[in-house]
């Protein structure tokens, strides 16, 4: 089984301005057996590269920027920005924060403490949804900013990640309250990656707040892929 991304402690940075079911299983039967294809997958993280373009607004304040990303287990998270707009406070307080954020949490070597593994979560299985995909309650063992209090899809036939969602257990700062995050994931090449996060959160006297990342993969574990855009 081919390495799955697992979210990091940069999914909480993002807003502060990473089974084979026979025909006569279950529903149930389905979806606990898709946690155990999951949990029983590899969790180490792939080395890649990607161009990646974050979006965020506050108000009347937007801004965007475009950055090629790469990560190796030698050299660690690193980008270089390649085009930017908009507002110069939400590119660099927010987006550019966002980066730098994700560098420094797998500089540092925390993204344990957000992993999704049984030392983090409790894993309840809530059925299947109409795209046939198991659902999975997520009850996080300590309120922590960088754990999420929600809920994550699996496919059935191999216990892949498809989406994840869900409310932070814990405001990342006293400025923040309510920070929702959508994170949806693909297979690419054998490796379950994440393509897209969308947060919003209520930022204390400024309102609401949205971020939005995207990623377009050119190249994992040293091999080129065809451009996904």
């Amino acid at each position: 089984m081919k390495a799955t991304l697992r979210p990091t402690g940069a999914v909480a940075i993002l807003v502060a301005m990473v089974f084979v079911a026979s025909t006569r299983a279950t529903v149930p039967d389905a979806a606990d057996q898709s946690i155990k294809r999951f949990l029983a997958q590899e969790d180490t993280q792939p080395s890649y590269r990607a161009v990646r373009r974050l979006e965020a607004e506050n108000g009347s304040r937007k801004g965007w920027l475009e950055a090629v990303t790469d990560y190796a287990p030698e050299t660690g998270f690193r980008y270089a920005v390649t085009a930017e707009g908009g507002s110069e406070y939400i590119r660099t307080k927010v987006l550019k924060a966002v980066l730098d954020g994700e560098r420094d949490v797998i500089a540092h070597r925390e993204t344990a403490r957000s992993s999704l593994t049984l030392s983090n979560y409790a894993f309840q299985p809530n059925g299947i949804d109409g795209d046939g995909l198991a659902k999975v309650l997520l009850s996080p063992r300590r309120k922590e900013h960088v754990l999420v209090s929600g809920m994550m899809a699996l496919h059935v036939t191999d216990g892949s990640l498809v989406r994840l969602q869900g409310r932070l257990a814990k405001s990342p700062s006293v400025w923040l309250k309510n920070v929702e995050i959508v994170r949806t994931y693909d297979r690419i090449h054998g490796t379950v990656l994440p393509i897209r996060l969308e947060s919003t959160a209520q930022v204390r006297l400024l309102g609401e707040a949205k971020l939005r990342m995207t990623y377009v993969y050119s190249e994992i574990d040293g091999r080129p892929l065809a451009s996904r855009r």
